[in-house]
């Protein structure tokens, strides 16, 4: 590898770099009052028996199966298992319904036969308007659930559904890094919650 190529890729990856730390300093900004939001409502949730389902496309996707493993597995600390649900995993439910009812409807029909008054639908979707997100947060919101969305996209669809959005405005790689970031965050502080 010529020193050109390696003088490009340390551009590259420095002008990545910066540009996260730059989503980290709006985050410090903007997004703490947000997370801590977050972390009440489903605090609340929780301890008054409601369970939390995630759901997100791809990327999303293994975020919601992230955070559902770190409440109901654990963060950092032993406690008892905290009622979360990614909508994301069950291949069988989610092939069946996108063969019968269409794929913007995977997550809306499982928000239909499991969602209850005083639960949590925690949505991601970096564009705001992945249309069977979008589709899960109305019905939730019908339902009387807590929309909590990850966005990364400002003024989205899904932030006007939303009771409380954190949206991590930039490409779609830097926007999971900071959901991520902010999720761990939300993840440890409910679970020092049930650890007083």
């Amino acid at each position: 590898m010529s020193n050109g190529m390696n003088d490009e890729l340390k551009k590259q990856i420095t002008k990545a770099i910066e540009t996260h730390k730059n989503k980290i300093i709006e985050f410090e900004t903007s997004g703490i009052e947000t997370v801590a939001a977050a972390a009440e409502a489903i605090t609340r949730a929780l301890k008054q028996n409601g369970t939390v389902y995630i759901c997100g496309n791809g990327g999303s996707a293994a975020d919601a199966q992230h955070i559902a493993g770190e409440l109901v597995g654990r963060f950092e600390r032993q406690r008892k298992g905290l009622a979360a649900v990614a909508l994301t995993t069950d291949t069988s439910v989610i092939t069946s319904i996108a063969n019968d009812y269409g794929y913007e409807n995977v997550f809306a029909r499982q928000v239909e036969a499991l969602v209850r008054e005083g639960d949590i639908l925690w949505a991601i979707s970096t564009s705001g308007s992945s249309a069977n997100v979008v589709a899960a947060a109305e019905l939730a919101k019908k339902k009387g659930a807590c929309v909590l969305a990850f966005t990364g996209a400002d003024n989205s669809k899904l932030e006007q559904i939303a009771d409380i959005c954190f949206c991590a405005e930039s490409s779609t790689a830097r926007s999971q890094e900071i959901h991520q970031f902010a999720y761990h965050i939300i993840c440890d502080l409910v679970e020092k919650s049930f650890c007083e």
